[in-house]
């Protein structure tokens, strides 16, 4: 039988414990049973792990595997230049991936290693970490919760569970048993590892220890989940398998060809077939592609999204299901008041948000000064007194709440009034969970009065009488069905609502329960934890780029409803019973049944870690390319089985920052939406800057084909190869890299989870391409030829680089003219083709560089001809767009994203 439903005797009689504690003796050996209370830390990858890291893509590999034949056939220097591009690689997503850890270990807290501990009958404070089962322990407010517990005697105790449940307010808690079935967020008599005390004071025995705790379960769960690769990596995985099929092809066919049709030397031919590996392989592209991660990372950091897993910067862009939490993602996490009723008054409202201790009150439509209304003065009055929350600056968010979050909601509307504090306090009734209401008795001038809040239905049944504007009256029958009607339609939209009241106490020294009677009402508040003001529009411009959003929660499927309609997450008319579901009417539903309920439904309240996890799987089932978001334990095992995981970097804790792929700085859901949309630029650039390259090495390998198969010489060297892939690829293909978003890429489908790189959809427009490179190319070296075979290199050289930097332009968009987006608004574009330029210009004119490449200056009126033909790659492609635009087919253009699931 579980701790939960037992009595606390029985529980203690079964840890073989008193209520005295273990001795010494004891503990020493329940710890050589059970271990430290501890939970052992992640393996976090190391320096060297993450440079191992940065060369598992195939991209990688094929380049090793280019970098050693080039070894073995005695290219030395093509060797060193392809092992320069994989460390150059290798340094940028190391760089990126350390920064991010780094960053993320600045976001974690310090946590208490300290317990109030009976050991042999005496109360000392003892490491957390040397705790037993069987010991027990005293909780006060402000303490870290250091193991599982049952609750033995408790005074008013309520604790904060949102990082482990998911509830969004504090937990009052009891000694009873429950009913064996009870789940874990309702297990009201046990006190759980990683929550912490808001108020009150138990004494408890410790029934569970390190990883046998509910917070040990969730983080031993971790390890039974298999991370996918990132939709990225698969893609690049597959570009590089299709690029060295391409590349190992053209070099057998080479070989083939030459020794055997044109009869070259073995040696002749080897060195043949090496050009054209070199040619086909893109060496540029790892770098490129990290560089194009890194700028998104970068750009993502400014908006508050911290990358930790360096592709995730693309697989963002690609999600097409966001499962995020309320509290704190959707929300404020504070409770704010936003509502109060005197009876007999119009409702009033109150503006401001959060623990910030400003806003003004409006009744129809005009700013009031409350404390001239008196009823309204006695209000605030007890809000402000009957109160043991402190609210503060914090340099560093503001301002922070000390205390419990409904008292917290209280004080901060009596700021908002200004309430002089000038009342003594004479003592203090916390917080009971039985009596559904707190008190405090204050002296006023030369009168005690106790000044009472709590829940409605309590204070009323306790109220004999009603503040209205005539004085003190009976609170009969109708005055408090027009309460209750308050009551009622406040709750309904998913308020909490606390009543307020006083009583005369002349006699009264110290408070108890029992005399908190014979009360005085005077009205009602109605307070919530507001969504976020961006909130609406950033759920909004997901369902424009077709992501779906998803509530999942561990709080009331009421108020989760309610925050759903507020954010537009459910349109307004849409009812409870079918707008969301809670974790006991998931767990009756046959498989198929839960399939179509995950299908329809975008709200879901009370789940536990499983539940979510199992959300998470079905979606990927079908398709979904799913982010998860969490802040708290509970969220840990469905943010590391998604796709991206999105923890939050202010109220996250260690776990679920730790499981991630994303931290966001600012806990906000914007920020994923704004991380989504710099993740679609990434997709763009990097498959822009894919197909540029490809374009490119795709020609030079026909080039060369063409020349050998019509027996001409090898029109360029391996040498002249490795610059064009690396000087001027590399200079312009950085620049590409750095693109801005073209329109409102937020109004574009996800891209498709299957969707490659390199597809059938795009090849017309890159072939066009690639025929007027080679065309241009041959027609220069069919020229020059007969002059001397290094002449015509130098033509084809320039035809190839000048043709290059045309396409880059290109390669800008697929869809709009390069003449719309501005032909110098890239400025890392018109410095890469100055600084290309200039280089070419130099290996080809300046003797002692043209020697060391073999090039043959060529007279300028022919290099201006070649400069003037190569431009047609840009003017085809811009009769390319247009023919696209005009047909309107722009929608459907692979480089637009828009392509529907």
């Amino acid at each position: 039988m579980p701790a939960y439903a037992m009595t606390p005797d029985q529980v203690i009689s079964k840890l073989g414990s008193t209520n005295d504690g273990l001795s010494d003796d004891a503990v020493i050996a329940r710890r050589r049973h059970y271990g430290q209370n501890e939970l052992k830390e992640g393996r976090r990858i190391s320096h060297f792990g993450l440079i191992i890291k940065q060369f598992k893509s195939w991209l990688v590999i094929v380049l090793l595997f280019a970098a050693a034949i080039s070894w073995f056939a005695g290219e030395l220097i093509d060797t060193l230049v392809i092992m320069m591009v994989v460390l150059v690689n290798a340094a940028i997503g190391y760089s990126q991936e350390y920064k991010a850890e780094k960053a993320i270990a600045s976001l974690k807290k310090l946590v208490v290693d300290e317990a109030k501990v009976m050991r042999n009958g005496v109360l000392q404070a003892l490491p957390s970490v040397d705790l037993v089962p069987g010991d027990i322990i005293v909780l006060e407010e402000g303490d870290s919760v250091p193991a599982d517990a049952r609750i033995v005697h408790s005074k008013n105790l309520r604790t904060s569970e949102a990082s482990l449940t998911g509830e969004s307010v504090p937990t009052a808690k009891h000694s009873d048993e429950l009913p064996a079935e009870t789940t874990l967020a309702d297990r009201r008599n046990m006190v759980l590892k990683g929550t912490f005390v808001v108020a009150g004071y138990a004494r408890c025995i410790v029934t569970g220890t390190g990883h046998h705790t509910a917070l040990g379960d969730i983080s031993s769960s971790l390890g039974s989940i298999d991370k996918e690769r990132t939709n990225f990596m698969k893609k690049t995985d597959t570009l590089a398998k299709q690029m060295s099929m391409i590349a190992i092809g053209s070099a057998v066919v080479f070989f083939m060809f030459g020794y055997f049709v044109r009869g070259f030397g073995i040696e002749e031919v080897l060195l043949i077939s090496i050009a054209v590996l070199v040619a086909a392989i893109p060496e540029g592209l790892p770098a490129v592609i990290s560089i194009v991660l890194a700028i998104g990372a970068h750009r993502m950091a400014r908006r508050k999204a911290i990358v930790r897993e360096f592709t995730a910067t693309e697989t963002l862009g690609s999600v097409s299901a966001i499962l995020t939490d309320k509290t704190g993602t959707l929300t404020q996490n504070t409770l704010t008041v936003q509502k109060v009723f005197i009876p007999g008054e119009e409702i009033y409202g109150v503006t401001g948000e959060g623990w910030f201790p400003a806003g003004n009150f409006i009744q129809d439509d005009a700013i009031i000064e409350p404390l001239k209304n008196a009823r309204f003065n006695r209000l605030l009055r007890i809000a402000t007194f009957s109160n043991n929350s402190v609210i503060r600056q914090n340099d560093e968010h503001g301002y922070e709440l000390i205390g419990d979050p409904t008292e917290g909601a209280l004080a901060v509307l009596a700021e908002k009034a200004g309430v002089a504090d000038d009342i003594e306090k004479l003592d203090d009734l916390p917080f009971d969970s039985i009596a559904k209401l707190r008190a405090t008795l204050v002296m006023e001038g030369n009168a005690k009065e106790l000044l009472v809040t709590g829940a409605p239905e309590r204070i009323i049944d306790l109220s004999s009488k009603i503040l209205t504007g005539n004085g003190e009256c009976a609170f009969d029958e109708s005055r408090q069905k027009e309460v209750l009607r308050i009551l009622t339609e406040w709750s309904n939209h998913a308020l909490r609502v606390i009543a307020l009241a006083y009583r005369p106490a002349p006699d009264i020294v110290h408070i108890t329960s029992e005399q908190v009677e014979d009360l005085v009402f005077v009205g009602l508040v109605g307070m919530k934890d507001p969504p976020r003001p961006d909130i609406r529009k950033a759920v909004e411009s997901c369902k424009r780029a077709g992501i779906r959003v998803l509530m999942v929660t561990g709080d009331h499927v009421n108020t989760a409803v309610a925050i759903a309609r507020e954010t537009g997450i459910l349109p307004p008319g849409k009812s409870t019973k079918i707008a969301a579901l809670t974790q006991s009417q998931l767990e009756r539903l046959s498989d198929a049944e839960f399939e179509d309920a995950i299908e329809r439904i975008s709200v879901f309240a009370r789940l536990t870690p499983a539940m979510k996890l199992r959300i998470v799987d079905n979606l990927q089932g079908k398709g979904e390319l799913v982010a998860v978001t969490g802040d708290g334990v509970n969220d840990a095992p469905a943010l590391k089985k998604a796709h991206v995981g999105v923890a939050m970097g202010i109220m996250g804790t260690d776990v679920a920052r730790d499981v991630s792929d994303v931290v966001l700085a600012d806990d906000n859901f914007s920020s994923i939406v704004n991380a989504v949309e710099e993740g679609r630029i990434v997709f763009a650039n990097a498959r822009q800057a894919s197909f540029f390259l490809i374009t490119t090495n795709i020609a030079e390998i026909i080039t060369l084909l063409t020349a050998i198969a019509f027996g001409l010489p090898l029109p360029l060297t391996a040498t002249q190869l490795l610059w064009l892939n690396l000087v001027t690829d590399g200079v312009t293909v950085m620049a590409l890299a750095a693109e801005k978003g073209h329109g409102d890429v937020m109004k574009q489908k996800p891209v498709l989870k299957s969707e490659k790189i390199l597809n059938r959809t795009v090849i017309p427009f890159l072939l066009i391409n690639v025929l007027i490179m080679v065309g241009l190319a041959m027609g220069a070296f069919y020229y020059f030829l007969p002059v001397n075979i290094d002449m015509a290199r130098t033509g084809v050289f320039i035809v190839m680089a000048f043709t290059q930097l045309f396409n880059v332009l290109n390669m800008r968009s697929l869809t709009y003219s390069v003449f719309k987006l501005g032909l110098f608004s890239n400025k890392y574009i018109n410095w890469a083709i100055l600084v290309s330029s200039l280089l070419l210009i130099a290996v080809t004119e300046v003797p002692f560089m043209a020697d060391i490449f073999h090039f043959h200056a060529l007279p300028i009126i022919d290099f201006l001809i070649l400069f003037g033909l190569s431009s047609l790659v840009m003017w085809v492609g811009e009769i390319y767009k247009f023919i696209v635009l005009r047909n309107g087919s722009r929608e459907n253009h692979p480089s637009s994203m828009s392509k529907t699931r």
